[in-house]
């Protein structure tokens, strides 16, 4: 099985000053991003780089996989 993304996605995030809020449906959490001012939904095993990027560009970051 692939490995997952979401340990360095999650790096990411905190060190752009996005947060967990609350945990969602499943296996699922909601973050908030100060840079675009809205939540978004992180998977806790993330195994496509689209996927990964998606969440990036939702919190208003560049790519990075």
């Amino acid at each position: 099985m692939a490995a997952s993304l979401t340990p360095a996605l999650k790096k990411l995030l905190t060190g752009a000053g996005c947060f967990f809020e609350r945990h969602g449906k499943g296996d699922h959490e909601i973050w908030y991003s100060p840079i675009t001012d809205r939540r978004f939904v992180v998977d806790s095993f993330i195994k496509s780089r689209h996927i990964a990027n998606a969440v990036l560009k939702q919190a208003g970051l560049p790519k990075a996989f």
